[in-house]
């Protein structure tokens, strides 16, 4: 094995760096950049060693009420997450209601936990687009840099160049082909990712990264989001399966006793534990795509959901230090190809977690009491409902393509590769005419998207949908998961 004495190594050292800056003298640079020397001689890439470009960040939870506090809890972390990592409030915008940390169901009024031994992430977040100002056009409208769009919320936009690096994280309920929003209308495929061909087109980054949790959260880029945009995603689910809620009330470990909801989401925690256990500076985005996605799955098909990706892979060798920072206090640590953090020992499918908050609220409510009153009622309310939309859904089918067929089509899965809907404007108009005659979709309901996009798959126009769901809704139920300002329709 060859020895180098330290002069020699040093003169080494000084040749390379001044081959690198184009022959300027460097020899005064050795002790100001250190990083450069080491960072040439472990082989990081180029993107890397440049310090080119800004950081910029849009979060957004896009549901709202105290059953969902995941959302806003997984933003909240994330937020952390970014300042830690370098990235300045100016370049973070954040999305969320805002309804969680002082609502009355929360044991720790002002505080909002993550996990269940976790510091409060709530502190410091940015109220940029709080509310009613979460909407579809304000952050459709943040992406491209469009101020003048905007309605109400703090006027931040993504206003980048062409050298800077994007990093969008959406946590939120789904469905085939759909993202939630605590207003109406919800976000469609096809729309976000027409902004995002939009973005890249007035060559505003140089590389973009999508972490997505949501239900179905493959049909978000599924057969939509070519390569060729500089895009990186990676989504919590594939296009048919649930994704799930962690550190929930029965879980282990699970949340302290006083809470009665869901801390987190499991592909969520998985990518920001992660985050804040290793060196950014050498860990790339495929080494922690593949941690998550072997965390999320957790060995287990029963409680858990298959990790995906989309756009560029080739993006996904770039370290995650461009995107979320890096927090010094990381900076000795060596990455492991191994998850030591272990997920929950079972999780919660997302759609079931608001009837897991109001079951804990009802069992450890007092016999007799008021709270134990509201609960059952929140719980039968939200059942109800649940039936309602079930049932509809499958009664229009059998309407429209008789009983023997009519789930059937109902149930037709598209081969990967192709998006869940041709027309986009047929899907948005069939589910407007549902909620029409048949009150709300809402959170729930989004599971049934892939119904509403196989009737139009079938050549179904409004007329004969209109018909149908007359006949199968005589009249709007009561409740407020019925009401209309929380569905699709604008």
């Amino acid at each position: 094995m060859a020895r180098y004495h330290v002069p020699v190594v040093v003169f080494l050292i000084v040749t390379l760096l001044g081959l690198v800056s184009g022959g300027r003298d460097v020899t005064g640079d050795l002790i100001l950049l250190p990083s450069e020397a080491s960072r040439f001689f472990s082989g990081e890439n180029d993107n890397d060693v440049k310090a080119e470009g800004t950081r910029w960040a849009v979060l957004i939870a896009g549901s709202n009420g105290y059953w969902n506090y995941r959302h806003q809890s997984d933003v909240c972390h994330a937020y952390q997450l970014l300042r830690k990592g370098g990235l300045k409030d100016e370049n973070i915008i954040v999305f969320m209601y805002n309804d969680i940390a002082y609502n009355e169901e929360n044991p720790r009024p002002g505080i909002i936990i993550n996990s269940p031994d976790g510091d409060d992430v709530y502190n410091g977040v940015p109220k940029d687009y709080i509310g009613e100002d979460v909407t579809v056009n304000n952050f459709l409208s943040v992406i491209l840099g469009n101020k003048t769009a905007l309605t109400g919320g703090s006027g931040k936009v993504v206003d980048s160049g062409p050298n800077d690096h994007i990093f969008i994280y959406y946590s939120d309920h789904g469905g085939p082909g759909v993202l939630g929003m605590p207003t109406s209308p919800y976000l469609y495929a096809q729309d976000l990712i027409e902004v995002l061909k939009k973005k890249h087109a007035s060559e505003t980054y140089k590389s973009l990264v999508f972490y997505l949790e949501a239900c179905e959260s493959g049909s978000i880029f599924e057969g939509l989001l070519p390569e060729g945009l500089n895009i990186f995603a990676t989504t919590a689910a594939n296009a048919e399966e649930s994704s799930w809620g962690t550190y929930c009330p029965g879980d282990y470990p699970s949340p302290p006793p006083e809470y009665e909801t869901c801390l987190g989401d499991l592909y969520s925690v998985a990518w920001m534990e992660d985050s804040a256990k290793h060196n950014l500076q050498s860990e790339t985005l495929h080494q922690q795509y593949e941690l998550v996605k072997r965390r999320t799955a957790n060995d287990n098909s029963a409680y858990g959901s298959h990790v995906m990706q989309y756009g560029d892979i080739g993006l996904s060798k770039n370290h995650l230090v461009l995107y979320l920072g890096t927090n010094p206090a990381n900076d000795n640590f060596t990455f492991v190809d191994e998850n030591l953090l272990r997920p929950a020992t079972k999780s919660v499918n997302q759609r079931d977690a608001d009837l897991i908050h109001f079951w804990d609220k009802f069992r450890k409510a007092p016999e007799g009491s008021s709270r134990k009153v509201k609960a059952q009622k929140e719980f039968l309310e939200a059942m109800s409902h649940r039936m309602h939309v079930d049932n509809s859904a499958k009664l229009i089918g059998r309407l429209l393509f008789g009983i023997d067929k009519g789930q059937e089509v109902l149930d037709i899965v598209r081969p990967a590769g192709q998006p869940i809907v041709d027309d986009w404007d047929c899907l948005k108009t069939l589910v407007r005419t549902f909620e029409t005659h048949c009150g709300s979709i809402s959170q729930y309901g989004m599971k049934h998207m892939r119904s509403f996009a196989n009737i139009c798959n079938a050549g179904i126009q409004k007329e004969q949908m209109a018909e149908a769901t007359a006949q199968a809704c005589v009249s709007i139920p009561a409740g407020p998961w019925s009401s209309l300002r929380k569905g699709f329709s604008a």
